[in-house]
């Protein structure tokens, strides 16, 4: 342990307490000599004017009170070293999966935090070369977000022009947002539409406008909200009204039975290897395409019309290399 730790670590230990702690045990837990501790205590008084006094009754030390009853905290930002290598995973996950979104307003703290690597000798600038998080298939978040962000989090009305990519038509609408969603690498919106007077989910990056209302928004009760989009299968949202059964072969078994499709999902280990899995969903398009990526390896067993849907997916697949 450097000095850069015992301080933070005494510090740690001192704000948690509201008695005195004796020297004894605070040189067990700092695993240093009295000596030691005593420059501790003297950097941690003398230069981040910490109010560290001693309990003669205790034989220890403890934060003094200042006048409104507020224990000290240390000045600036200060990490432990497991703090700061978290840190260091999440400013590359941001920079990787972010597309870009935080890095201007995340930029002083980055520089903060490469400083306190720095003293922390704890070779965090490997985090650049050593730690990937590649976004495939990512889309930017759109230069409507800011806008976007700042209606939700404030709860206000949006007014905004939509170019939907399932049909090529532009709208306009005004909405009351609920949720921002980072789901697949695509940034949605979970809002109430006005018009359709239902629940709705934008694309974020496909919103052309977009303006911040005076008007409060119409917020949806969040267990409203749970069950519209968490109740089915994928994005789209809606309350689940079917079960999906797949069967999986045993090859490919065992790496879907460590996924998990949905909250509500239900699996069963066949006797000749097989996995099996219930999945609720209503929406089908998403699912299809999931199903799809495992090609020979799983069978739809049910219900009939999911089935036949993707026998007809893999009719037109093969059509492509059978001219």
């Amino acid at each position: 342990m450097d000095k850069f730790d015992r301080i933070f670590h005494l510090h740690a230990i001192l704000s948690s307490r509201r008695t005195a702690i004796p020297l004894e045990d605070l040189m067990a837990r700092l695993e240093c000599s009295k000596s030691t501790l005593h420059r501790t205590i003297n950097a941690l008084k003398d230069y981040l004017h910490a109010p560290v006094v001693f309990d003669a009754n205790a034989g220890g030390y403890k934060y003094a009170k200042d006048a409104f009853g507020e224990t000290y905290e240390l000045p600036g930002l200060w990490f432990t070293p497991r703090e700061l290598q978290a840190l260091a995973i999440m400013q590359r996950l941001l920079k990787d999966a972010g597309g870009g979104l935080l890095e201007e307003h995340l930029a002083p703290l980055a520089r903060r935090l490469n400083e306190l690597m720095r003293h922390q000798r704890l070779n965090l600038g490997e985090a650049a070369s050593r730690l990937r998080f590649p976004s495939i298939g990512a889309r930017r978040a759109g230069k409507a977000f800011d806008v976007v962000a700042s209606a939700t989090l404030q709860r206000r009305k949006l007014w905004i022009e939509y170019h939907a990519r399932s049909t090529d038509e532009r709208s306009e609408r005004t909405i009351s947002p609920q949720r921002i969603t980072h789901y697949r690498e695509t940034w949605y919106l979970d809002a109430w539409d006005e018009e359709r007077n239902a629940l709705r989910i934008f694309s974020i990056d496909r919103i052309v406008r977009a303006t911040v209302l005076d008007a409060p928004a119409f917020d949806v009760p969040e267990a409203e909200l749970d069950d519209h989009y968490a109740s089915a299968y994928g994005i789209f949202g809606g309350k689940a009204d079917k079960v999906a059964v797949l069967r999986f072969t045993r090859e490919r078994a065992r790496w879907v039975a460590d996924e998990n499709w949905h909250p509500q999902q239900e699996s069963t280990w066949l006797p000749d290897g097989r996995y099996e899995l219930r999945i609720p969903y209503r929406e089908p398009r998403e699912l299809v395409m999931d199903i799809m990526r495992h090609g020979r390896h799983v069978e739809v067993v049910a219900p009939d019309d999911l089935r036949q849907q993707v026998h007809e997916e893999l009719r037109q697949a093969i059509s492509q290399y059978s001219k």
